[in-house]
């Protein structure tokens, strides 16, 4: 049985960083892409980050790039999300995902953004909230 916690999760003011941590259990981790979503209330979800099974590749949503840092360490089975700069409108649940995503490689990883890849994840976590306040 797959289960995925995140933690990390807290209210910051504007400027603030949090690093948010996914742990899986169940799963052959470096068999996985892994990836951080994003939702707000009332605002559909959105692809965050993924990187990919060796760790090697990584793509970003346009809002975070620069500020937010996706790393995953396949010895411990976690995932992590370093967001530094944060802004209000960071505010959001953050979800961590896994997918197998068989049809890619590493470069579609590199290349493509995060959404590209939206419908693949087999695999969620409960999600941890994060709030920034101005």
């Amino acid at each position: 049985q797959v289960q995925m916690v995140e933690s990390g999760g807290g209210l910051v003011q504007a400027g603030g960083s949090l690093r948010l941590s996914c742990t899986a259990s169940g799963l052959i981790f470096d068999d996985y892409v892994m990836a951080w979503f994003r939702q707000a209330p009332g605002k559909e979800r959105e692809g965050v980050s993924c990187i990919s099974w060796s760790g090697f590749s990584t793509s970003y949503a346009d809002a975070v790039k620069g500020r937010f840092t996706i790393s995953k360490d396949n010895t411990k089975n976690t995932l992590y999300l370093q967001m530094n700069s944060l802004k209000p409108k960071d505010t959001a649940m953050y979800y961590c995902a896994a997918g197998r995503l068989e049809r890619y490689n590493e470069y579609d990883i590199r290349h493509l953004p995060p959404t590209a890849f939206d419908h693949e994840y087999t695999y969620w976590g409960q999600g941890t909230q994060v709030t920034v306040s101005s």
